[in-house]
């Protein structure tokens, strides 16, 4: 179970690390969408775009319905809701940390000369 998790979470991160998958999620955060409707604002190919949303169906960040003869993309929040948790984790930890480093360099300014 853990590994399958950890192995979602590497499909989550790499098909969020590219800015048009990124974008494409934003785009259909508003209503499903056509691939064509996806595309259009790109300057690529509808198979470029095909290919990019593999990677994010594959990591479980969209469905697609059939209505018609169309395909509906539709995002699917719950891969990123999980990667949220994991990096919520991580925003806690450093925020310990960086509040201890500003307690410590308060306290140095404080008790001792300025630097500076």
């Amino acid at each position: 179970m853990v590994e399958s998790t950890a192995i979602q979470l590497d499909q989550v991160f790499h098909a969020l690390s590219d800015s048009t998958r990124r974008t494409i999620l934003r785009d259909i955060a508003g209503g499903g969408k056509t691939v064509g409707d996806i595309a259009r604002p790109f300057d690529m190919s509808l198979a470029a775009v095909s290919k990019h949303l593999k990677v994010l169906e594959a990591a479980g960040l969209i469905t697609r319905e059939k209505r018609g003869t169309a395909r509906i993309i539709r995002i699917n929040p719950k891969p990123m809701e999980e990667a949220g948790r994991w990096l919520a984790h991580y925003e806690a930890f450093w925020n310990a940390r960086l509040d201890s480093l500003g307690a410590l360099l308060e306290g140095e300014i404080h008790d001792g000369e300025p630097q500076g």
